[in-house]
């Protein structure tokens, strides 16, 4: 079978019993990065001395048909630098082969990211999506954005330090200004850290530079109003944000049931 093992995101403690049972067992560890896990088995003290094989978004589409039939005759244990492999790592592609070829295919639960930043968000919890990463181009995140700008459930994204404050500046240029985020930083580590406010305050704090592994999480919208007031106000916006004035009245329209001529009109007389 293929086994799915979830890994620490940061904290070494947060190794299961099981995981260290099944790495002190295994002959073959397919791993995102072979010496990342190999820091990993000698962090943990695993004397056991696997078969490592490298699967990366380079090679997984290559390896997976492999990696699928060797697990017919043995087990096989997944893992990626940090939490659930095929999670925003490698990992799905293999899975979906290891189904189509009939291969059993496991978990042994851990640490997620996602999972605790939205606990500790202070957001709402019962409904939420995760995204993955933004675009890196502006003009690709901007559009993105824009097609979540309806979404009522909570978003769950993850972000380079890098590009923080320029994503927090397009969330608020797109989501509005007032929408409430929870900015969490090196989860389980010793520095983390969980900022929360409006996407105005984060853009400008996270102006001043950001260090570590980060996930945001993002109130989802409020609940429509389908006023022509209000839906002019939503078009104004996706035309500050880039969008042209007849492609955000048809948005505008399919999300309001308003007519988009009559918005286009609107928008026109408003200027």
């Amino acid at each position: 079978m293929i086994i799915l093992a979830a890994t620490p995101i940061g904290n070494l403690g947060d190794a299961s019993r099981r995981l260290i049972e099944v790495l002190e067992n295994a002959e073959v560890v397919v791993a995102e990065d072979t010496r990342t896990t190999g820091r990993l088995l000698q962090a943990l003290q695993i004397t056991n001395r696997p078969r490592l094989i490298a699967l990366h978004d380079h090679n997984e589409k290559q390896k997976s048909a492999e990696l699928a039939a060797l697990a017919v005759e043995q087990d096989i244990v997944v893992v990626s630098d940090a939490g659930m492999p095929a999670i925003s790592d490698p990992g799905y592609a293999l899975v979906a082969e290891a189904v189509a070829q009939g291969v059993t295919v496991t978990a042994i639960p851990g640490p997620s990211a996602v999972i605790m930043a939205l606990a500790i968000s202070g957001l709402p919890t019962d409904r939420f999506t995760f995204e993955g990463f933004l675009p890196r181009k502006p003009g690709e995140r901007r559009s993105t954005l824009r097609g979540l700008a309806t979404e009522p459930r909570t978003m769950v994204f993850f972000e380079s330090p890098a590009r923080l404050a320029s994503a927090l500046a397009d969330i608020g240029t797109v989501f509005g200004d007032d929408r409430r985020i929870a900015v969490c930083r090196e989860l389980t580590k010793f520095y983390e850290e969980v900022r929360r406010g409006t996407a105005a305050e984060l853009a400008e704090w996270a102006a001043a530079g950001v260090k570590g592994e980060i996930v945001v999480v993002v109130e989802g919208a409020p609940p429509r109003e389908s006023s022509a007031e209000d839906a002019l106000v939503q078009v104004q916006r996706l035309v500050a944000s880039g969008v042209r004035l007849k492609e955000a009245c048809a948005e505008v329209a399919a999300a309001t049931g308003l007519s988009s001529r009559d918005l286009y009109q609107a928008a026109l007389a408003a200027r």
